[in-house]
């Protein structure tokens, strides 16, 4: 199953330059890197980056993260896919950019 991150410009830079990451600052106070499936991540965005600018979407696998990779109840008791452990560039299958467009960000269609 596909999953998804949002990472802000500044945490995808630092993904790429460094190949991995422990997440952004939340990922780190929470113990886990946070993703989304296709049906949430649009909430996702709406939710806890509102009209920011410079978003990167990243998707990756679930099956290729192993045991790490735990689906836990989050936002109104959904089973949300979290990481525990780094997020490593050779993991992400494809990025894209998340434009705002009329308050919304744009998602690449077929998700």
């Amino acid at each position: 199953m596909r999953i998804y991150k949002i990472l802000r410009a500044d945490e995808w830079a630092a993904l790429e330059a460094a190949g991995q990451t422990p997440g952004a600052p939340i990922d780190v106070a929470d113990g886990y890197i946070h993703f989304s499936t296709a049906e949430q991540v649009v909430e996702t965005a709406a939710k806890h980056f509102a009209g920011t600018e410079g978003l990167v979407l990243a998707a990756l696998e679930s099956d290729a993260l192993g045991d790490a990779l735990k689906w836990e109840p989050s936002r109104g008791g959904a089973l949300f896919p979290h990481l525990y452990g780094p997020l490593r560039l050779s993991d992400i299958l494809w990025h894209r950019s998340l434009p705002v467009r009329d308050g919304a960000h744009v998602f690449p269609e077929g998700l």
